[in-house]
């Protein structure tokens, strides 16, 4: 029979616990060091695996980060918050602006890995597009570098048939970006699907985003449509989970 009133966390799970509520009440602010493991051994009382996973923990959640050589602290990278709907905009990406600046503000950001290339589309991204298997997309490939912390990968699939000879081909697509060129096309994005799923990085995705171990990924699959209903992208982008805060307002 269960005993009430008996703390069923692990040693390592209390320990994170005491440790953010220092945080969360500013004991330890922003780029401060924490406890290290051998700090948290004497301290609790507990074996260095127990020290280290707890520290992991604080880790994966998005809280410290772990410098080499010189140990964890709490993280001072501000989340982002994602706006989903008003980054969307034909109003904003209309008006040459950028789906990004929504959520930046005037954080800096830099787009890096950048490629731009003609392929074979895979089969589901075919199936969404409308096209036969194998038929030829653009892809945009690249990664989202936000006050020097990777938080995104993002990888865009269009028919090559329709945006042959655009910006859209090129590394610069210019003010509002792939939607902008779009719509000088005849082509304008007039309504948008987003499907939202979680796991654990590959080891590529890792690296590229510099996760901490353990953190997981978020995978945002965006289809956009015209106002005919054609869908004329496909973008699977790859988030840091610990650096986002996902939003999303609209009226009931």
């Amino acid at each position: 029979m269960a005993t009430e009133g008996v703390d069923r966390r692990a040693e390592y799970q209390r320990i994170a616990d005491t440790v953010r509520d220092a945080i969360q009440a500013g004991d330890y602010r922003p780029g401060d060091r924490l406890p290290g493991e051998n700090d948290l051994m004497a301290a609790y009382g507990v074996a260095r695996m127990t020290a280290r996973q707890a520290l992991g923990l604080l880790q994966s959640e998005g809280l410290a980060e772990s410098r080499k050589g010189a140990g964890v602290f709490v993280r001072s990278f501000r989340p982002l918050r994602r706006r989903g709907v008003e980054r969307l905009s034909r109003e904003r990406w209309g008006a040459g602006l950028s789906v990004w600046s929504a959520d930046t503000g005037d954080r800096t950001l830099v787009v890096d890995q950048l490629s731009v290339a003609e392929e074979p589309a895979a089969e589901g991204v075919a199936r969404v597009l409308g096209i036969g298997p194998g038929d030829a997309v653009c892809v945009r490939s690249r990664r989202f570098v936000l006050d020097g912390k990777p938080v995104l990968l993002a990888v865009s699939s269009l028919p090559a048939a329709l945006v042959a000879g655009s910006a859209i081909t090129g590394r610069d697509t210019g003010p509002g970006g792939t939607y902008a060129r779009l719509g000088e096309l005849g082509l304008a994005p007039a309504h948008f699907r987003e499907e939202v799923r979680s796991r654990m990085p590959s080891r590529d995705e890792a690296r590229r985003l510099s996760l901490a171990p353990g953190t997981p990924v978020m995978l945002i699959c965006r289809t956009a449509f015209t106002a005919e209903g054609r869908a004329v992208e496909v973008n699977e982008m790859t988030l840091d989970s610990a650096s986002y805060v996902l939003e999303y307002d609209f009226d009931a």
